[in-house]
């Protein structure tokens, strides 16, 4: 059992260093202030940047309590520290540089300690809130060095119009990293919030705000599925009584046109890389099998071949060219691998416990899923997988039912359904497991898809 242990370690960590870096330079970002009419939305303002920044795993956020009192919102409050006009004495230490106001050793030195600095101001201009905000490497000299950039950004005068301005500053200090900001995705999701037995499709911003109904159906509408162009949403529904896939319009929020095979069972429907085909689940020739059409369901073709349920087919994003998915042919459902043709099928997982829930990494190389591993019958756990070594590593632990993750578009970031608190709601993590945070708290909320 020992050797296991260190085995899975070993592992554990090959997996997440190729994901997220260990080391993080220090950033610190003190509150915004807003002139005049700006300021009652600084308080959204300042959560949604501190928020976007904290959350990306880039930079550790020094806390805000170890700033200095003088904090400069333009370059023009920096002052430099003169030297004493005094020698130091003959052995003596050299004199102290004096302060004259705010300077960029204030936040490189302990008790800071940053390497970085975002600061700015925001103000009311022709009905606009106008964000001008800067980004410093406070470990350089001289302010010409240190300043990296300075920007001015324009919103809506309203809460909305600040979270959008953070939204935007954030993105241009995390491209500094070669991060890629989340704002403007979406996360598309089921909700039972409108009424008992009642599940519709929801989508909210990447943050967690601005929820809205996709489907006003009454019924049940579960396993969303976007198409990669964030143009159309696929889904099951009961609202016609047998289940049947549908398909939307996000952009006019119109029903489109799909074939749906008559059966007891179709379900999780999947958007090809090209956004050409759809791949399913049904149980039109009696076991539930993976089959492939066209936009509008014509050219309906059979991939899948056994005597078990075969769901959750997810095709890899990079290559367009295998398609992982959910069997019960060993028993147990676990996760496989095909071909396009449903041909060369391989079994990823051991056989242990359940796994299920398959969702390829942006990089097409590592699959997140759950799987209760056979130690927590029906306490499902995220996990990694490095496809061609079929090494995993562990990424949620004892915290209930842990199901359903997808990838943020980033590739740093899992979005998944939890019952760690009592109800099943989303939740956001990074790749390596840390950094959890709760989107959702009313009614019960599950299987997240997270798009461009």
């Amino acid at each position: 059992m020992a050797v296991l242990a260190i085995g899975l370690a070993a592992q554990q960590s090959d997996i997440q260093i190729r994901l997220i870096s260990p080391e993080r330079p220090a950033m610190a970002v003190p509150d915004f202030r807003g002139a005049g009419e700006a300021q009652q939305f600084m308080s959204a303002f300042n959560q949604t940047l501190w928020n976007d920044l904290d959350g990306s795993g880039l930079y550790k956020m020094v806390p805000k309590s170890l700033y200095p009192l003088q904090v400069p919102q333009r370059p023009e409050d920096f002052r430099r520290p003169i030297l004493p006009s005094q020698p130091a004495r003959r052995g003596a230490p050299p004199p102290k540089p004096v302060s004259q106001g705010p300077w960029l050793t204030d936040w490189s030195e302990p008790p800071v300690k940053a390497g970085y600095l975002a600061l700015g101001y925001t103000a009311s201009e022709a009905g606009q809130l106008v964000l001008r905000g800067w980004f410093y490497n406070v470990t350089q000299a001289d302010l010409t060095n240190a300043q990296v950039f300075g920007k001015t950004y324009l919103g809506p005068l309203s809460e909305e119009g600040a979270r959008k301005v953070a939204h935007d500053f954030a993105s241009d200090i995390l491209k500094q990293l070669g991060g890629v900001g989340l704002a403007g995705t979406k996360i598309y999701f089921v909700s039972t919030r409108t009424g008992k037995g009642i599940k519709e499709i929801w989508s909210m911003e990447a943050d967690g705000t601005n929820e809205k109904p996709i489907t006003q159906y009454k019924s049940l509408s579960i396993t969303p599925a976007v198409s990669p162009d964030g143009s159309r949403v696929a889904f099951t529904t009961f609202h016609g009584g047998n289940p049947a896939i549908f398909v939307f319009s996000l952009e006019t929020g119109r029903r489109l046109p799909f074939y749906s095979p008559a059966s007891s069972l179709v379900t999780t429907p999947e958007f090809t890389p090209d956004g050409k085909q759809i791949l399913f689940a049904s149980s039109i020739g009696g076991w539930a099998q993976i089959y492939i059409a066209n936009l509008d369901g014509s050219g309906m073709r059979r991939l899948s071949y056994s005597s078990s349920v075969d769901v959750e087919p997810k095709v890899n994003p990079k290559t367009g060219s295998e398609v992982v998915f959910v069997s019960g042919r060993s028993g147990t459902p676990q996760v496989y691998r095909m071909s396009m043709e449903g041909a060369d099928v391989q079994r990823l997982t051991t056989g242990e416990g359940d796994a299920v829930n398959p969702a390829w990494h942006p990089n097409g190389q590592h699959i997140a899923f759950s799987w209760t591993r056979g130690f927590a019958p029906g306490s499902y756990n995220i996990f990694l997988m490095d496809v061609a070594t079929r090494e995993v590593s562990q990424l949620t632990h004892g915290s209930g039912r842990n199901e359903n993750p997808s990838w943020a578009p980033d590739g740093r970031h899992i979005v998944f359904s939890s019952n760690r608190t009592g109800s099943t709601q989303l939740w956001t993590m990074l790749a390596d497991g840390t950094q959890l945070h709760q989107l959702t708290t009313q009614g019960q909320n599950s299987m997240p898809v997270w798009s461009k």
